[in-house]
């Protein structure tokens, strides 16, 4: 704005805003609001890191398959023993000689682990079976011999199958191959399974399948003088 006739007077002016102080405020502000923005998310990011990885771990561990867990032992499960009996005096004969007999009043104590048994059966294959070995179990153990007509695995399965439904754990006494998928379906049907059985005579696939395996030796007989 200039005023007319007097030159010596200077022209006037608005007076500027302030733009450097605007300038450095904007600067400063941004610098600070960049600061502050940066620093909540880094720490969020490490935050939803720790977190995330947290959470991966505890996925990892829920996708994890969980394996069916064998019943366990307890005093109040009732027993049943099954005997293939030709499979066990002939591992036997192989370790303490031909006169030597199994001595149950010592393994089935050892066995029940002071569980209630249910059964005892002993099948045998063949007519010529000690009524010795018949008489003390009866009078011991209220168990029973079974002849059989040719080998012992097939009434023995039968039998198995049963008595499955009465009894909380049933104990194989044989080192054959041939009862692994009994024991297979036994497990199936929530049964426990126990295997017990002359180690040098024993399929390992029986020994793996079964819930639990007791090793027999000589300690459990005697011999016939």
């Amino acid at each position: 704005m200039f005023i007319r006739g007097r030159r010596d007077v200077a022209p006037q002016r608005l007076p500027k805003p302030h733009v450097k102080t605007t300038k450095k405020t904007f600067k400063n502000h941004q610098k600070s609001s960049h600061k502050s923005i940066k620093t909540p998310t880094s720490d969020i990011m490490r935050g939803k890191s720790k977190n995330g990885g947290k959470k991966a771990a505890q996925e990892e561990k829920v996708q994890q398959p969980q394996l069916p867990q064998p019943p366990q032992i307890l005093l109040d499960q009732s027993v049943a023993i099954l005997i293939d009996g030709n499979n066990i005096e002939m591992s036997l004969h192989k370790e303490a000689g031909r006169n030597a007999m199994i001595n149950f009043d010592k393994l089935v104590p050892a066995l029940l682990q002071n569980r209630a048994l249910s059964r005892l059966i002993y099948f045998r294959e063949g007519k010529s079976i000690s009524k010795k070995l018949a008489e003390r179990l009866q009078r011991h153990f209220h168990g029973s011999v079974v002849p059989c007509y040719k080998s012992a695995d097939i009434p023995l399965t039968i039998k198995a199958v049963q008595v499955a439904s009465k009894v909380d754990t049933i104990i194989i006494l044989s080192g054959d191959a041939d009862y692994v998928e009994l024991v297979r379906h036994l497990k199936s049907d929530g049964i426990r399974v126990e295997v017990a059985a002359f180690e040098a005579t024993t399929a390992e696939v029986l020994r793996k399948e079964c819930d639990h395996f007791f090793p027999i030796t000589v300690e459990y007989s005697f011999t016939i003088k």
